[in-house]
C-alpha cells in the first residue's frame, strides 16, 4: 500500500511540471502492444497507436513501432527498434497534410516484484528524423524514463494470472541533442497515467484510463487530457 501511495503521489507531482501559460487539450488514444517470445533469448516487440487531435475532431497521429528483443534474464531485456510516426495536420493551402517522422530506438527494461505488485522500469533512447512544417528535416535525440506498476485488486494473488487490476505509470522525456531546434529546453514532456483493466490470462490484458500529458513548449506549455484504451498481448 505504501508503494501504491508513493507512486500515485509521484504521478500527480510530475503531472504538474508544466506551469507558466498552459493550453489545454482533450484527445483520445488507442494503444495496441504485442510481445512475442521466439525462444529463450529472442523475441519481437510491436506497438501500434492511433491518437486524435484536440476535441477528438480527427486522426492526428498514426504510430507503428516494431522491434527485436534480447532477453538477458527473467528480469531484464534489451530491444532495438524502428518507429514510423505520421502526423496529420489541418492547414489551409497545404497540399500534403502529413508530416513524417522516422525513429531508431534502443531500450532496456528491468522488471521486479514487491509482494503482489509488479513493477517495470524502461530506459529508452531515440534518434529522431523529423520532417518539419514549412520544409526541411531535423535530427535530434531524446531520452525517456518510464515506470509502471500493476496492482491486482483481488487479495492474495502472488502470481497474478487473471482478474481486475489497477495500472499506474509515469514517463519523463528529455531532449539530449539539438534541444534548441525543438522547445529550447532539456525537459520535453511528462506523461502520467492511471487505468483500470482486466487480465484475461497470462497472454492478454485490456485496460482503459486517463493520461495527463504535459509538454514544455518554447513559449507556451500544453496539457493534454487523454482517454486511452490499451490492449496488451503476450505470446
Amino acid at each position: 500500500m505504501r508503494i501504491s501511495l508513493f507512486l500515485l503521489l509521484m504521478l500527480c507531482s510530475f503531472g504538474q511540471l508544466a506551469i507558466a501559460q498552459i493550453q489545454h487539450q482533450s484527445t483520445g488514444w488507442l494503444f495496441l502492444m504485442n510481445n512475442t517470445k521466439i525462444n529463450k533469448k529472442w523475441g519481437t516487440h510491436l506497438d501500434v497507436q492511433l491518437r486524435s487531435s484536440d476535441q477528438f475532431s480527427q486522426l492526428r497521429n498514426f504510430m507503428f513501432r516494431p522491434g527485436l528483443t534480447y532477453f538477458i534474464n527473467d528480469k531484464s531485456d534489451v530491444t532495438l527498434g524502428y518507429l514510423l510516426n505520421e502526423t496529420f495536420i489541418d492547414q489551409v493551402g497545404r497540399k500534403d497534410n502529413r508530416l513524417t517522422e522516422h525513429r531508431i530506438w534502443q531500450q532496456y527494461i528491468y522488471k521486479h516484484k514487491i509482494s503482489t505488485v509488479n513493477i517495470s522500469h524502461r530506459l529508452r533512447l531515440e534518434q529522431r528524423f523529423m520532417e518539419q512544417n514549412g520544409g526541411g528535416d531535423l535530427f535530434s535525440q531524446r531520452f525517456r524514463y518510464f515506470i509502471r506498476t500493476i496492482l491486482p485488486l483481488a487479495k492474495g494473488q502472488q502470481n497474478f494470472e487473471q482478474g481486475f487490476f489497477a495500472a499506474l505509470q509515469n514517463e519523463l522525456f528529455f531532449n539530449v541533442q539539438h534541444k534548441n531546434k525543438l522547445n529550447g529546453h532539456f525537459f520535453d514532456q511528462n506523461r502520467a497515467y492511471l487505468a483500470a483493466g482486466y487480465r484475461f490470462s497470462k497472454k492478454m490484458d485490456l485496460e482503459a484510463g486517463y493520461l495527463n500529458q504535459t509538454v514544455k513548449g518554447g513559449n507556451n506549455n500544453t496539457m493534454n487530457h487523454a482517454v486511452q484504451l490499451a490492449w496488451y498481448t503476450r505470446f
